[in-house]
């Protein structure tokens, strides 16, 4: 028998305990607004295209039939939709979630999401609604909020509308440190850079939330896309930060299978591009949109990253019952 394997879990148990009544206030927040808790499979046939998402993959073999590949899920989105499709209403979803790859002091490839959709609120609505859980079950307190437009005016005195991909790698290559000068990338990887490593650094210095929303229309990921007041197209998308993490990721969702399998298409052909596997595109979904998506608004949250804010601990090791290495 092995004494030397550390068995002990990555958290404090009072820390398990705080988290527990984290969940429990959560369900109090969706209960109050009669947003109905729903569970849908972990395991799917089809799994995300998107460029940056990798998926763990499994095999179903049936009894003398040829195995099949499953996957498991980095969000409940699309099994929610389909059940949005049906009519079900506002629901939300406390699920387990997979990311290949994503380990780290704020990574780890399982992990706990929050994921609601309202067919009931609109698109600044739901912004309110994400302002008002972080307060509620956090202890956060009220947001600010900026379009991805300003925050670049802001920090960085850059107009994202007239400034070309040359000058945004320029810029990226002046402000980022240690950012290799041969460094390749198209318009929007020069733009996620640059939030992430210089903009989202100086939100961090922020003592409240802030939510960042509208942004580029190709960033649209499954959000719709609009004209904003200045006559731009934007996605109807936005984010949360606070403490120095993303928390939430959040859409006025588009609803024509059309428009979205166009968008996995795309996908794929980048991830193929850059020999990446060919993801199986998720044709319920498409089908529960092709019969009726409602018009609605979707959020993920973070539930684990909330917990780090909460108990001020500095990795998500220390706030769920055993990470990674010791599962």
């Amino acid at each position: 028998m092995n004494s030397t394997i550390d068995w002990q879990p990555s958290a404090e148990i009072e820390t398990l305990k705080r988290r527990a009544q984290l969940l429990a206030d959560v369900r109090r927040f969706f209960s109050d607004r009669d947003v109905l808790e729903v569970e849908t499979p972990v395991l799917s046939q089809a799994a995300p295209t998107a460029i940056y998402l990798d998926s763990f993959s499994t095999v179903y073999q049936p009894a003398g039939l040829k195995p099949k590949s499953y996957y498991l899920q980095t969000s409940p989105e699309f099994a929610m939709k389909r059940l949005l499709a049906a009519g079900i209403g506002d629901i939300y979803q406390i699920a387990k979630v997979f990311r290949h790859g994503e380990l780290g002091r704020r990574h780890n490839p399982e992990f706990t999401m929050l994921e609601w959709y309202r067919p009931a609120l609109g698109y600044q609505a739901l912004m309110t609604e994400v302002d008002n859980l972080l307060q509620d079950v956090a202890g956060l307190p009220a947001a600010i909020s900026m379009t991805y437009h300003d925050a670049f005016k802001q920090y960085l005195d850059v107009d994202i509308e007239v400034t070309n991909t040359s000058s945004l790698q320029d810029i990226a290559l002046s402000q980022i440190a240690g950012l290799p000068q041969d460094w390749q990338c198209e318009r929007d990887g020069w733009l996620e850079l640059l939030m992430s490593e210089v903009i989202e650094p100086q939100l961090a210095t922020l003592a409240v939330p802030v939510i960042v929303f509208d942004f580029p229309a190709s960033q649209a990921q499954l959000a719709k896309v609009y004209q904003n007041q200045y006559g731009h197209q934007v996605a109807a998308r936005f984010e949360v930060y606070a403490g120095g993490l993303e928390l939430a990721n959040g859409y006025d969702e588009c609803q024509h299978a059309d428009e979205l399998h166009r968008r996995f298409e795309k996908d794929n052909q980048q991830r193929q591009a850059e020999s990446k596997p060919v993801m199986p595109i998720d044709g319920h979904l498409l089908a529960a949109l092709d019969a009726g998506l409602p018009a609605c608004t979707g959020v993920a949250l973070g539930l684990d990253r909330l917990m780090l804010l909460i108990t001020g601990k500095q990795r998500l090791a220390e706030v769920i019952s055993f990470d990674f290495e010791r599962s």
